[in-house]
């Protein structure tokens, strides 16, 4: 029989391997059915590994077969195959709205760099261990740097500048945190962690500075300005993959770090809880105001980051009989739910929206929501598309047969199950920002959908926002400074669009099956011990250390609160 874990090296592997290829091929023919092929096997991949998982807790690898605790171990669970699957889907659709704008046939690099991005993607979703968790993320940024900097807008290169910069400054601060864990329990591998966070409190600190870097990675308040600041002004498909992959791995690793090594301990869940809060309104809000099409979709990104980080605190801030580490299950089980649920949600929606407005940017060659030069008329224009991004507009607010109305119920039902004034707080919290949302929406709808422009008469927004205009236009040569052209955007453009908009309302319909995915994710996430035994083996689970923490300390630390312990002895299974 086939050992599963096996394969795992190849989901980052072969895009690696093909984007190594793509830069020595000479002919963009084959340059482009790779840029389509290999997310399309990675995609096919990962729902493989999902249907194999039902049966399974956990596939792992030690890379190179060492020691568990001492080899780079690959490890997946229902929900990084579930992750890996949506990121591959995002890739895709984000791939086929690049070629569609003219990004791959302008830039002979774009499949290279992409298919790069998308191997330190899956690479991060697989790996075990907390340093190889900053490799990946660091092969993910590289690519990222240059497809900034190569297409979009006119401000790219000031937006690539602090998009490199606050990515370099917080991937030092994740490496010094790495190095911390180490320092404080002498392993970095995420299975060897499990539960150690709530027994020492050096630890815990440790950890908890991976944490903050990677909240600042995901766009958590108070360092979220440089999401708004910098995706809007790449082109449209560049930041669909941005918005589906670069958050969206930050998230997976906060939950899995909150998982596994915190085991959700509930006195941190109120700082978390905070901070997820903070980013919601602070998203929110300013979505409200935004001058530019897709800076108003950014600024529902970091919005909707805050909802993920409040669903996910909320099951940790309520602990069981007189303080006992134990959560209680209906309440966890609830958060977990509403976490995942509404992150796929997010990562559908969001992507829908800027691959329905981005190509309307693209082809009418303006990003401005009013003033001069604005988007607007777009339901007299463009119908079908218009009513592609009714039903996306829909799902962000959450209105029926819409994934939204899911992602929404399920969050409202986590902060119900917590109840209390943390329950309450939360759920004010959150649906006053999403009342935000829909200001925005009705806001973007009108003047970009409905006003026929000329006729509006309006005067121009926040002017002194973007008092350059020239500085909005995209970099095109058929569409910079150009009038609004006569002919129609294409049927092939809107196909991305067609396919986020069809995967939500199918979420809405189709939500059993999906359900039942999302519950064994959950369950794996709340017994990690699938996940441990996959890695260290069965005697990790039984109570036997690979590995002693360093310095001495002032006694083991413990794992699943009690049940296993680090002994400092490596003992033989029976």
């Amino acid at each position: 029989m086939t050992n599963i874990g096996a394969l795992l090296p190849l989901f980052a592997g072969v895009p690696i391997i093909a984007s190594a290829a793509a830069v020595l091929i000479p002919f963009s023919a084959i340059r482009r059915v790779l840029a389509f092929a290999v997310p399309a096997a990675s995609l096919i991949g990962a729902f493989a590994l999902l249907l194999h998982l039902r049966g399974e807790a956990a596939v792992a690898i030690n890379i190179g077969s060492f020691v568990p605790g001492v080899s780079i171990p690959l490890v997946s669970d229902t929900f990084s195959a579930l992750m890996l699957t949506l990121c591959a889907l995002v890739t895709v659709l984000g791939v086929w709205l690049s070629d569609a704008t003219g990004d791959i046939r302008r830039n002979r690099y774009f499949t290279a760099l992409t298919l790069l991005l998308l191997g330190g993607v899956n690479g991060a979703m697989l790996t075990g261990d907390l340093f190889n968790l900053f490799v990946w993320v660091e092969v993910m940024l590289l690519p990222s740097y240059a497809l900034l900097a190569m297409t979009g807008t006119k401000r790219r290169i000031s937006a690539g500048r602090l998009f490199v910069i606050v990515n370099l400054v917080t991937s030092t601060l994740l490496l010094a945190a790495v190095g911390f864990v180490y320092g404080v329990a002498g392993t970095v591998n995420l299975s060897a962690l499990a539960g150690a966070a709530r027994e020492d409190g050096r630890l815990a600190f440790a950890l908890g500075l991976v944490l903050v870097a990677l909240c600042i990675k995901a766009g958590a308040t108070p360092v979220h300005g440089w999401l708004p600041q910098t995706y809007p002004h790449t082109s449209p498909g560049v930041m669909a993959l941005f918005a589906g992959l670069h958050t969206k791995v930050a998230l997976y690793a906060v939950i899995r770090v909150w998982t596994v090594a915190f085991d959700l301990d509930p006195s941190w869940g109120w700082l978390l809880l905070a901070v997820a809060l903070a980013t919601t309104l602070t998203g929110s809000i300013a979505s409200s105001s935004g001058s530019r099409v897709r800076s108003v979709i950014a600024w529902q990104m970091v919005a909707g980051v805050g909802v993920i980080l409040a669903s996910l605190a909320v099951g940790s801030t309520q602990s069981g009989i007189e303080g006992a580490p134990q959560l209680a299950a209906p309440l966890v089980t609830a958060s977990l739910t509403a976490t995942i649920v509404y992150m796929i949600h997010h990562m559908i929606t969001v992507g829908g929206l800027i691959s329905a407005f981005g190509v309307m940017e693209h082809h009418y060659g303006t990003v401005r929501v009013s003033g001069q030069n604005s988007l607007h008329g777009m339901w007299w224009r463009e119908r079908s598309l218009a009513i592609v991004a009714v039903v996306l507009v829909a799902s962000l607010i959450g209105l029926p047969l819409t994934s939204g109305l899911i992602g929404k119920f399920e969050v409202v039902r986590a902060g119900a199950e917590a109840g209390g004034w943390t329950g309450l707080i939360m759920l004010a919290v959150v649906c006053l920002g999403w009342f935000f949302g829909l200001i925005a929406m009705i806001r973007l709808w009108r003047r970009v959908m409905w006003d026929r422009g000329a006729s509006s008469g309006s005067a121009p927004e926040h002017e002194d926002e973007d008092a350059d205009d020239d500085e909005d236009e995209y970099t095109d040569v058929e569409t910079e400074s150009a009038p609004a052209p006569e002919k129609k955007i294409a049927g092939i453009a809107k196909g991305p669009a067609v396919v986020f908009a069809g995967l939500s309302i199918a979420m809405f319909f189709g939500y059993q099956p999906l359900a039942e995915t999302v519950d064994s994710a959950v369950s794996g996430l709340i017994d990690t011990r699938g996940y441990v035994q996959s890695v260290l083996g069965s005697d990790a689970v039984e109570g036997h250390s690979l590995i002693r923490p360093l310095g001495g300390g002032d006694g083991p630390i413990e794992l699943f609160g009690g049940d296993a312990s680090f002994d400092g002895e490596r003992e033989t299974s029976k």
